[in-house]
């Protein structure tokens, strides 16, 4: 008779007073934690990449603690309420497919934390990378003093860049009223209402007479064959601010087309468009995109400055 292989059984069969009985410390929790988002097979896409950086993120944040906490916390008891929270989280991430940073109604990006749910997308954009160096690449002498955070949804890129550069002024904008509530929640967060401001804007059309020196956008870029692949994770998100058309370039080639009416002479444009990159190659053979490397990982970001956007006008039209 051959021999069976155990078959591995979630015990969040189990109840929870059953599991709070019996996981008692931090790193009770985080192994458990670690072990179930593993069975579940879920994916790691808005934050973290393994189930052990999930677990992390979830139990740290579930108990108010920073990333990098003193490890002889792993040996601290948890309070009955503390964890029952933790249970409740990991059911729930498992059985709805939640991203964890909408669970926890929080998401870090360049080193901040930003209020996020689902009127929003998850920060995650390589341009972190970019922020934190104060785009010194085109601006090395003096930092830009006006910035537009083009389709700006929670607001991340264009508040961190606020708090990276003192003395820039921000606009954030985007098309949908419900994101721009997010990002006036980040901006009270972070106190940078004197420098920061939003306005609802469909692109450029609500920015008329305006010019900035930078502008920096994670616009929608996912074509139609990725976003029908995507793990059921991102179904969470606001399908607003993932798909742009057949080759995801629907929204890139009104930006390419119109950018230039709105930076100064010195400007430059910082788009994300991720794996549609192929796709904008394709269209514009002609056009000479920089591509950017990031030492953390991530792709698809380019960068044209105003000279080039007047040198392929007739391209972008």
């Amino acid at each position: 008779m051959a021999n069976s292989s155990p078959v591995s059984r979630s015990t969040l069969l189990l109840d929870d007073e059953a599991l709070c009985r019996d996981l008692v410390t931090l790193r009770d929790y985080l192994r458990w934690a670690a072990s179930e988002f593993h069975l579940a097979g879920l994916f790691h896409g808005h934050g973290t990449d393994s189930p052990w950086d999930e677990a992390v993120a979830l139990t740290l944040g579930a108990l108010h603690l920073p990333w990098n906490v003193d490890p002889a916390v792993l040996e601290a008891r948890l309070l009955p309420m503390e964890r029952a929270r933790i249970v409740a989280l990991v059911r729930e991430r498992i059985t709805s497919r939640r991203p964890l940073p909408y669970l926890l109604g929080e998401a870090f990006f360049a080193g901040f934390p930003f209020d996020v749910d689902e009127r929003v997308l998850i920060p995650r954009s390589p341009t972190a990378e970019l922020i934190e160096t104060g785009f010194t690449a085109w601006f090395p002498e003096e930092p830009p003093a006006r910035v537009l955070d083009l389709c700006t949804g929670s607001g991340c890129i264009g508040i961190a860049t606020a708090l990276n550069l003192p003395t820039c002024q921000v606009d954030l904008s985007d098309v949908s009223p419900d994101a721009l509530a997010v990002a006036k929640q980040n901006i009270q967060r972070h106190d940078v209402g004197v420098r920061v401001r939003t306005v609802l804007s469909d692109l450029f059309e609500g920015l008329a007479g305006q010019r900035y020196d930078l502008i920096v956008s994670n616009p929608p870029y996912v074509d139609a064959r990725d976003l029908a692949a995507m793990p059921a994770e991102y179904r969470h998100e606001p399908a607003l601010a993932l798909g742009a058309g057949t080759d995801g370039l629907d929204i890139v080639r009104r930006i390419l087309r119109d950018a230039r009416h709105y930076l100064t002479d010195r400007g430059v444009l910082i788009v994300e468009v991720g794996n549609s990159d192929h796709h904008l190659e394709a269209a514009f053979p002609e056009v000479p995109f920089l591509w950017l490397d990031f030492e953390r990982g991530g792709q698809g970001v380019f960068v044209l400055t105003a000279e080039e956007l007047d040198a392929h006008a007739a391209s972008f039209a």
